[in-house]
């Protein structure tokens, strides 16, 4: 039986999401097209609004709907520090913590020349000047503990670290509330390279 073309579109759109393969793409449009005509239609209407209305802010390169973040906006953060993250899902998380009162850079990604991304896919050059603004005295740098976030936090403090700039890197270690027999050994070998005085 030869499926509809309009429905093999919706399945190879919804292919696009991260981790989403063929079998969970036809499960996603047949339970839309079955059982939820109205999320299908919130779905398709939000999606089309945020496409329209959301861009990156000007200083800080995250996701936004005015051309200035509600964090860049704010005048209560302080302007000498800058925290570099991969992705404003990570921004979010570091401002759950509350435990950090400065500006951010998103990088909408991480290098990978394997991937094609290099320094220009990530805005190293807004970087650079959001850097070297004159009032950014520490830059922390925040991507992930992969190859290829461990790659890119080498490359940016390697580029920020003859501008006269403090360049530091948040540590790696063992879980709050998280028992010794149950981490990994990688971990557990940071952990011990990166203690600090009790």
């Amino acid at each position: 039986m030869q499926t509809p073309s309009s429905l093999d579109e919706l399945v190879q759109a919804l292919r696009c999401l991260p981790g989403v393969g063929p079998k969970s793409a036809t499960r996603m449009a047949y339970h839309l097209l079955q059982r939820d005509h109205d999320g299908a239609r919130r779905l398709a209407t939000s999606l089309g609004s945020a496409l329209e209305r959301v861009r990156h802010c000007v200083r800080c390169n995250t996701f936004t709907e005015d051309e200035v973040c509600g964090i860049c906006a704010s005048a209560r953060r302080d302007g000498s520090v800058l925290c570099v993250v991969e992705s404003p899902a990570d921004l979010l998380v570091m401002e759950q913590t509350r435990s950090f009162g400065g500006y951010y850079f998103v990088l909408m990604g991480r290098l990978s020349p394997l991937d094609g991304i290099g320094p220009r896919e990530i805005h190293l050059d807004r970087l650079l000047k959001r850097a070297t603004d004159g009032v950014v005295k520490e830059v922390i740098l925040a991507t992930n503990f992969t190859a290829e976030g461990e790659a890119t936090a080498h490359y940016i403090a390697e580029l920020l670290g003859d501008k006269g700039l403090r360049v530091t890197r948040i540590a790696r270690g063992l879980p709050v509330g998280g028992e010794i027999e149950h981490v990994d050994a990688g971990t557990l070998a940071q952990a011990l390279i990166e203690r600090r005085p009790a």
